[in-house]
């Protein structure tokens, strides 16, 4: 069974910075995508940031040039590092990981909130 664990989330001030992390375990093979989304209140989930198998990066344009994704293979781990926080990006960030045969995973999802 594979699981997606997630942690980092918290509550920042506007400016400041937090970094989630996102371990899959269990029997999981060949991860293409991993990625990150969020849902606000009353808002659609959407996507934050994703990373290919071959290290390529897609980022919404909010958060272009303030986060960044990156994975570690050997760990089956994703990370955001986000700075420049705003207000604007509380949500929950849920993870998500694609592997062999377009299986799909989400994590339970970890509350970030950022204070003005």
């Amino acid at each position: 069974q594979v699981q997606l664990v997630e942690s980092g989330g918290g509550l920042v001030q506007a400016g400041g910075s937090l970094r989630l992390s996102c371990a899959a375990t269990g029997s999981i093979f060949s991860v293409n995508t991993m990625g990150w989304y969020r849902q606000a209140p009353g808002k659609q989930r959407e996507l934050v940031a994703e990373i290919t198998s071959g290290d390529r990066t897609n980022y919404a344009d909010s958060v272009k040039g303030r986060f960044t994704i990156s994975r570690d293979n050997a760990k089956n781990t994703v990370y955001l590092q986000m700075n420049s926080l705003k207000p604007e990006d509380t949500a929950v960030y849920y993870c998500k990981v694609v592997a062999r045969f377009m299986s799909t995973y989400w994590g339970q999802g970890t509350q970030v909130t950022v204070s003005s």
